[in-house]
C-alpha cells in the first residue's frame, strides 16, 4: 500500500472516531432531555389518578371507630355486625328467664288452702245456695269436678247433676272465681229427712275425680242455719255464675 493510501485510511479512521465521539456527546445531551420528557409524561399520568389517594383517605376515615357520624359503609357494616352479635347474646341470656315462669307457674289443684269459699243463699231459684270459690294463691288452679259438700253431721254425700258438667275443666287465675249451686230442698216439701244444718264443709276433688284432695273449706251459714232434705244435690263447678244458677 502506498503512503498516500495509508494516509487517507488513517485520516478516514480518525474522522470516524471523531464522528462517533460527536454522536456520543450529542446523545448524552439531547438524549437525556428526551428521556426527561418521557419521564415528565409519566408523572403527568400519575397526577391524573389523584382521586385514588382521596379514596384511600375516605376509607381510612370510614374505618375510624371514633367517627361520630357512623355514616360510612365500613362503620355501618361493623356496627350492624356488632349489633347482631349483641342482640344474640342478649337473647341467649333472656331465654332461661322467659322459660322459668312457665315452669314455676304451672297450675295446681284448687283446694282449701289456696282459695276462699263463700256460701250465699239465692232467691232465684228458690231453695238454692251459691258457692263461690276465689283463687287466693299466686298460681292458677284447676277446679276439678264438683263440690263435695257436707251439711252438719250428714253421712251421705249429695249427688251431682250430671247434665251440668262443663265442656272444660274450670281454671282460675289468681283472683278469679268459680261457681257451683246447691239445690237444698224440694220446693213443694215433698222430700223426706229434712233438717236444719248449722255448719258446712266443702271438699275439693282431684283430677281423677276419686276422693278429695288438700284441705277442706268451711264457709259460714246464716245464723238460723240452712234447711236441707233428700232433694239435696249440687252442680259441677262452672266458670261463670250464670251457668251455675241455671240448674
Amino acid at each position: 500500500m502506498s503512503s498516500t493510501s495509508r494516509t487517507r485510511l488513517v485520516a478516514a479512521a480518525a474522522t470516524t472516531v471523531l464522528a462517533a465521539l460527536s454522536l456520543t456527546a450529542c446523545n448524552d445531551g439531547t438524549g437525556t432531555q428526551d428521556e426527561g420528557g418521557a419521564a415528565g409524561t409519566t408523572p403527568s399520568a400519575t397526577a391524573s389518578h389523584s382521586p385514588a389517594p382521596s379514596a384511600a383517605t375516605d376509607q381510612s376515615s370510614s374505618t375510624d371507630s371514633t367517627d361520630p357520624t357512623g355514616s360510612s359503609a365500613g362503620t355501618g357494616s361493623a356496627g350492624t355486625g356488632t349489633g347482631s352479635a349483641g342482640g344474640a347474646a342478649t337473647s341467649a341470656k333472656r331465654t332461661p328467664t322467659s322459660k322459668a315462669p312457665s315452669s314455676s307457674g304451672r297450675p295446681v289443684t284448687c283446694e282449701g288452702s289456696t282459695v276462699r269459699t263463700v256460701a250465699a243463699p239465692l232467691t232465684r231459684p228458690v231453695n238454692h245456695m251459691l258457692l263461690t270459690v276465689t283463687n287466693t294463691g299466686s298460681k292458677s288452679c284447676y277446679l276439678y269436678g264438683y263440690p263435695v259438700v257436707r251439711f252438719g253431721e250428714a253421712q251421705a254425700v249429695p249427688p251431682v247433676i250430671e247434665a251440668s258438667q262443663p265442656q272444660a275443666v274450670v281454671t282460675l287465675a289468681p283472683g278469679e272465681s268459680g261457681y257451683a249451686s246447691v239445690n237444698l230442698s224440694a220446693t213443694d216439701g215433698s222430700s223426706a229427712n229434712g233438717y236444719t244444718a248449722k255448719t258446712l264443709t266443702v271438699y275439693f276433688q282431684g283430677r281423677s275425680g276419686n276422693g278429695t284432695v288438700g284441705k277442706s273449706a268451711h264457709p259460714s251459714l246464716p245464723a238460723q242455719g240452712t234447711y236441707v232434705d233428700d232433694a239435696l244435690k249440687v252442680t259441677y263447678w262452672q266458670q261463670s255464675m250464670d251457668d251455675a244458677v241455671t240448674w
